[in-house]
């Protein structure tokens, strides 16, 4: 199956399953994706639509349960994807949604500092409690045998002390723990509080890992460019922002002709602050 075969498959579920139009009175009906309040975000959004879902379901979801069923597809999405490159980027790789990052080599002693952090109020108040969070998808890779590492040649040998602090080496650890590779957020739509959620995440695993730094990106089907900009401008945080439907979104800012948008769809593009989702396991393989 080609990359483009499965953006299809998921735009398609996404259409089945999330993307809904929502039915107004004296009101023009929107996209779930879209502000209501907002004319612009409601143009975009119903280009968007118009380009890949054939026939749009009406139906009221709550934010928060769309935002669950937009991790649930993101989350095969790039499972699938990137299991077409393991031939470029090999290794047993895993993914989650939500689970705390204490689960992970990196952040492994957050959950010691949590525990001191309930049984100490004071200190709790002094240092705050939101160091284990649980980012909406993790990708994740286990550390490999020495068998592993020795198939082609005998590079490692286990009686000496060579190498015999890193994680990647499965016998480095009493309790070995799968190494944190990628920490996804998933945002069908973004505010401005939704934005500053996103890089107060990126900033926690940023502080307090140990080790190598996981890929911190973000995914949104946000219509509107200058509420992406909100989150994709800046550096240093996030790697990169990735819209569920770039080609389409493109295709509804030359048609809509509003150039504000215009404008920040090159400043985004152009930056290297904005791709699709199509770009994300490639990017993952780096």
């Amino acid at each position: 199956m080609t990359i483009s075969e499965l953006r299809k498959k998921y735009h398609e579920q996404i259409c089945q399953d999330l993307l809904r139009v929502k039915k107004r009175n004296n009101k023009e009906d929107y996209p779930n994706n879209a502000d209501g309040d907002s004319n612009i975000s409601v143009k975009i959004a119903w280009e968007i639509l118009n380009q890949i879902c054939a026939h749009p379901k009406s139906e009221n979801l709550s934010g928060q349960r769309a935002g669950k069923v937009f991790e649930r597809i993101t989350k095969n999405f790039i499972h699938d994807s990137f299991n077409l490159l393991r031939h470029l980027r090999p290794g047993k790789w895993h993914y989650f949604l939500e689970t705390e990052i204490s689960n992970f080599e990196q952040y492994r002693d957050l959950a010691e500092i949590e525990t001191l952090l309930i049984e100490n109020k004071k200190l709790a108040t002094t240092l705050g409690q939101d160091y284990i969070i649980k980012p909406d998808i993790l990708v994740s890779r286990e550390p490999v045998s020495d068998n592993e590492i020795n198939q082609v040649d005998k590079i490692v040998e286990p009686s000496s002390s060579v190498a015999g602090l890193t994680p990647l080496r499965n016998s480095n650890s009493i309790s070995p723990k799968q190494m944190l590779h990628a920490s996804i957020s998933c945002k069908w739509t973004l505010r401005s509080d939704r934005a500053q959620n996103v890089r107060t995440e990126a900033l926690n695993l940023i502080r307090n890992r140990k080790g190598k730094l996981p890929h911190i990106l973000a995914v949104t089907a946000e219509p509107t460019l200058t509420r992406i900009a909100s989150l994709a401008l800046g550096t240093g945080d996030i790697d990169c922002v990735y819209h569920f439907a770039l080609e389409e979104l493109k295709n509804a800012i030359v048609k809509i002709n509003d150039e504000s948008q215009i404008d920040m769809l090159n400043i985004l593009v152009e930056g290297k602050r904005l791709r699709d989702i199509s770009d994300l396991p490639f990017d993952l393989a780096i």
